[in-house]
C-alpha cells in the first residue's frame, strides 16, 4: 500500500490511546509502549527483561509476537469505524531472525490490505541498532462489535 492516510477518522491516532488500551492486559504486563504514528504505520517499542527473555537469557519468540500482534491489531482497530467494528486475529505467523539481550525491540506495522472483512499487516520488529529481529505478518477479521466485545 501507499503512505496514503489509511486510518479511519482521517487524522492519525493518539499514541498515548493506544498504549492506554492494552495497560491493564497483558501489552501493559509485558511494558508494551506505542511510539510513533504515521500516514501509513505505527510504532511500539518493547523491552527486553525479563518478563520477555526465554530462559538462554534472548528475547523469547513468543515475546515477539505478542509485540507483533498487539502492533498488528491496535493498527488494524482504528483502521475502521470503531463504533461499528472490531478487528480480531485470524491468523499471524513469525519469523525469529535475530536475538536481541536487552534494551528494547521496536515493532512497526504496514498494511498490506484493508478490506470491508480482513485486513492484512506486516510487521518488522528490530532492536535498538535498527538489524532485524523478527518478522511478521497478521490477518485480521474485520466483525460487528456486538460480536467482538464481551460485554
Amino acid at each position: 500500500m501507499s503512505d496514503k492516510n489509511v486510518w479511519w477518522s482521517g487524522k492519525l491516532p493518539s499514541i498515548e490511546d493506544m498504549t492506554a488500551g492494552g495497560a491493564t492486559s497483558m501489552p501493559g504486563f509485558l511494558g508494551i509502549e506505542f511510539t510513533d504514528v504515521g500516514p501509513a504505520h505505527v510504532t511500539a517499542r518493547m523491552p527486553v527483561s525479563d518478563r520477555t527473555r526465554q530462559p538462554f537469557g534472548r528475547i523469547h519468540g513468543g515475546a515477539s509476537v505478542v509485540l507483533a500482534e498487539t502492533v498488528g491489531s491496535v493498527a488494524a482497530s482504528f483502521a475502521l469505524d470503531r463504533s461499528k467494528f472490531v478487528a480480531v486475529g485470524m491468523e499471524i505467523n513469525a519469523n525469529h531472525v535475530r536475538p536481541a539481550y536487552d534494551g528494547y525491540v521496536h515493532a512497526t506495522a504496514t498494511p498490506e490490505n484493508i478490506g470491508r472483512t480482513t485486513q492484512i499487516w506486516s510487521i518488522r520488529i528490530t532492536d535498538d541498532a535498527g538489524k532485524l529481529v523478527c518478522i511478521s505478518r497478521i490477518t485480521m477479521a474485520v466483525i460487528p462489535r456486538d460480536r467482538g466485545i464481551k460485554n
